[in-house]
Protein backbone atom coordinates (compact mmCIF):
# COMPACT_ATOMS: atom_id res chain seq x y z
CA UNK A 1 0.00 0.00 0.00
CA UNK A 2 1.31 3.46 -0.89
CA UNK A 3 1.70 6.20 1.69
CA UNK A 4 1.77 10.00 1.97
CA UNK A 5 4.11 11.78 4.35
CA UNK A 6 3.72 15.52 4.87
CA UNK A 7 6.89 17.37 5.88
CA UNK A 8 5.81 20.46 7.82
CA UNK A 9 7.66 23.19 9.68
CA UNK A 10 8.41 26.88 9.50
CA UNK A 11 9.74 28.33 6.25
CA UNK A 12 13.50 27.80 6.13
CA UNK A 13 13.54 24.92 8.64
CA UNK A 14 15.01 22.43 6.15
CA UNK A 15 11.95 20.58 4.84
CA UNK A 16 13.06 20.57 1.21
CA UNK A 17 16.64 19.55 1.95
CA UNK A 18 15.58 16.66 4.17
CA UNK A 19 12.78 15.59 1.81
CA UNK A 20 15.15 15.44 -1.16
CA UNK A 21 17.71 13.42 0.81
CA UNK A 22 15.03 11.00 1.99
CA UNK A 23 13.85 10.62 -1.61
CA UNK A 24 17.40 9.83 -2.73
CA UNK A 25 17.70 7.11 -0.07
CA UNK A 26 14.33 5.65 -1.05
CA UNK A 27 15.33 5.70 -4.73
CA UNK A 28 18.54 3.82 -3.88
CA UNK A 29 16.40 1.18 -2.19
CA UNK A 30 14.10 0.91 -5.22
CA UNK A 31 11.17 2.50 -3.38
CA UNK A 32 9.28 4.82 -5.74
CA UNK A 33 8.32 8.19 -4.32
CA UNK A 34 7.18 11.51 -5.74
CA UNK A 35 7.97 14.72 -3.90
CA UNK A 36 5.29 17.40 -4.15
CA UNK A 37 7.15 20.61 -3.36
CA UNK A 38 4.60 23.32 -2.75
CA UNK A 39 6.87 26.16 -3.82
CA UNK A 40 7.22 24.49 -7.23
CA UNK A 41 3.51 23.69 -7.56
CA UNK A 42 2.50 27.17 -6.43
CA UNK A 43 4.19 28.59 -9.55
CA UNK A 44 1.45 26.92 -11.61
CA UNK A 45 -1.53 27.24 -9.27
CA UNK A 46 -0.82 30.82 -8.14
CA UNK A 47 1.98 32.31 -10.25
CA UNK A 48 1.53 35.64 -8.47
CA UNK A 49 0.73 34.48 -4.94
CA UNK A 50 -1.01 36.73 -2.45
CA UNK A 51 -0.73 34.31 0.50
CA UNK A 52 -4.21 35.19 1.73
CA UNK A 53 -6.14 32.72 3.86
CA UNK A 54 -8.48 32.07 0.90
CA UNK A 55 -5.60 31.38 -1.45
CA UNK A 56 -3.90 29.11 1.08
CA UNK A 57 -7.13 27.13 1.50
CA UNK A 58 -7.25 26.46 -2.26
CA UNK A 59 -3.53 25.75 -2.63
CA UNK A 60 -3.33 23.33 0.29
CA UNK A 61 -6.58 21.58 -0.68
CA UNK A 62 -5.17 21.15 -4.20
CA UNK A 63 -1.94 19.77 -2.79
CA UNK A 64 -3.77 17.32 -0.52
CA UNK A 65 -5.90 16.17 -3.45
CA UNK A 66 -2.83 15.68 -5.69
CA UNK A 67 -1.26 13.54 -2.96
CA UNK A 68 -4.47 11.51 -2.68
CA UNK A 69 -4.61 10.87 -6.42
CA UNK A 70 -0.96 9.83 -6.61
CA UNK A 71 -1.40 7.56 -3.60
CA UNK A 72 -4.46 5.93 -5.15
CA UNK A 73 -2.36 5.30 -8.27
CA UNK A 74 0.14 3.41 -6.13
CA UNK A 75 2.76 6.14 -5.79
CA UNK A 76 4.35 6.95 -2.45
CA UNK A 77 4.31 10.71 -1.85
CA UNK A 78 6.32 13.16 0.20
CA UNK A 79 4.59 16.53 0.55
CA UNK A 80 7.04 19.35 1.23
CA UNK A 81 4.91 22.26 2.44
CA UNK A 82 4.70 24.48 5.50
CA UNK A 83 0.90 24.21 5.78
CA UNK A 84 0.80 26.61 8.70
CA UNK A 85 -2.71 25.58 9.78
CA UNK A 86 -3.40 22.07 11.07
CA UNK A 87 -6.62 21.95 9.07
CA UNK A 88 -4.62 21.94 5.83
CA UNK A 89 -2.72 18.83 6.90
CA UNK A 90 -5.83 17.31 8.47
CA UNK A 91 -7.58 17.45 5.10
CA UNK A 92 -4.82 15.29 3.63
CA UNK A 93 -5.12 12.96 6.63
CA UNK A 94 -8.85 12.55 5.89
CA UNK A 95 -8.28 11.99 2.17
CA UNK A 96 -5.38 9.53 2.40
CA UNK A 97 -5.74 6.29 4.39
CA UNK A 98 -1.99 5.87 4.91
CA UNK A 99 -0.87 9.32 5.99
CA UNK A 100 1.68 10.67 8.45
CA UNK A 101 3.35 13.96 9.33
CA UNK A 102 7.04 14.64 9.84
CA UNK A 103 7.59 17.80 11.83
CA UNK A 104 10.88 19.46 10.91
CA UNK A 105 11.38 21.47 14.07
CA UNK A 106 13.60 24.54 14.23
CA UNK A 107 13.39 27.82 16.10
CA UNK A 108 12.24 30.97 14.34
CA UNK A 109 15.69 32.63 14.65
CA UNK A 110 17.34 29.56 13.07
CA UNK A 111 14.79 29.55 10.23
CA UNK A 112 15.29 33.26 9.60
CA UNK A 113 19.05 32.76 9.31
CA UNK A 114 18.72 29.69 7.05
CA UNK A 115 16.15 31.35 4.82
CA UNK A 116 18.44 34.33 4.40
CA UNK A 117 21.22 32.04 3.08
CA UNK A 118 19.24 29.37 1.22
CA UNK A 119 19.53 28.73 -2.46
CA UNK A 120 16.48 26.51 -2.94
CA UNK A 121 15.36 26.25 -6.54
CA UNK A 122 11.67 27.05 -6.07
CA UNK A 123 11.37 28.80 -2.70
CA UNK A 124 10.63 32.50 -2.72
CA UNK A 125 13.47 34.66 -1.48
CA UNK A 126 13.38 37.02 1.46
CA UNK A 127 10.30 35.58 3.15
CA UNK A 128 11.22 36.81 6.61
CA UNK A 129 12.39 40.20 5.34
CA UNK A 130 8.93 40.62 3.79
CA UNK A 131 7.36 39.88 7.18
CA UNK A 132 8.03 43.51 8.10
CA UNK A 133 5.83 44.77 5.28
CA UNK A 134 2.25 45.89 5.63
CA UNK A 135 -0.21 43.02 5.24
CA UNK A 136 2.52 40.36 5.41
CA UNK A 137 1.39 36.82 6.20
CA UNK A 138 4.55 34.92 7.06
CA UNK A 139 3.91 31.75 9.10
CA UNK A 140 5.42 32.00 12.56
CA UNK A 141 5.69 35.80 12.34
CA UNK A 142 2.49 37.50 11.09
CA UNK A 143 0.23 34.44 11.03
CA UNK A 144 0.23 31.44 13.31
CA UNK A 145 2.16 28.28 12.57
CA UNK A 146 0.24 25.44 14.25
CA UNK A 147 2.63 22.66 15.17
CA UNK A 148 1.35 19.13 14.59
CA UNK A 149 -0.39 17.68 17.64
CA UNK A 150 0.66 14.08 16.99
CA UNK A 151 3.29 13.94 14.26
CA UNK A 152 4.53 10.55 13.23
CA UNK A 153 8.06 11.82 13.68
CA UNK A 154 9.76 14.99 14.91
CA UNK A 155 13.23 15.76 13.57
CA UNK A 156 15.51 18.27 15.23
CA UNK A 157 16.64 20.51 12.40
CA UNK A 158 18.95 22.47 14.68
CA UNK A 159 20.55 19.66 16.65
CA UNK A 160 21.10 17.27 13.74
CA UNK A 161 22.34 17.92 10.23
CA UNK A 162 20.15 17.21 7.18
CA UNK A 163 21.83 13.86 6.48
CA UNK A 164 21.25 12.65 10.04
CA UNK A 165 17.63 13.73 9.85
CA UNK A 166 17.21 12.05 6.44
CA UNK A 167 18.54 8.78 7.86
CA UNK A 168 16.13 9.07 10.79
CA UNK A 169 13.17 9.69 8.48
CA UNK A 170 14.23 6.94 6.07
CA UNK A 171 14.53 4.40 8.91
CA UNK A 172 11.17 5.51 10.31
CA UNK A 173 9.50 5.08 6.89
CA UNK A 174 10.88 1.56 6.53
CA UNK A 175 9.75 0.71 10.05
CA UNK A 176 6.29 2.24 9.69
CA UNK A 177 5.43 1.38 6.09
CA UNK A 178 7.90 -1.31 5.03
CA UNK A 179 9.31 -1.27 1.52
CA UNK A 180 5.93 -0.27 -0.04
Amino acid sequence: MSWVIWFTGLPGCGKTTIAQRVKARLDERGIRVKVLELDEIRRVITPEPTYTDQEREVVYASLAYMAKLLSEAGMNVIVDATANRRRYRDLARRLVPTFAEVYVKASLPACIERERRRKAAHSPRGIYAKAKGEGATVPGVNVAYEEPLNPGLVVDAEGLDPDQNAVMVFDWILDKFGAA
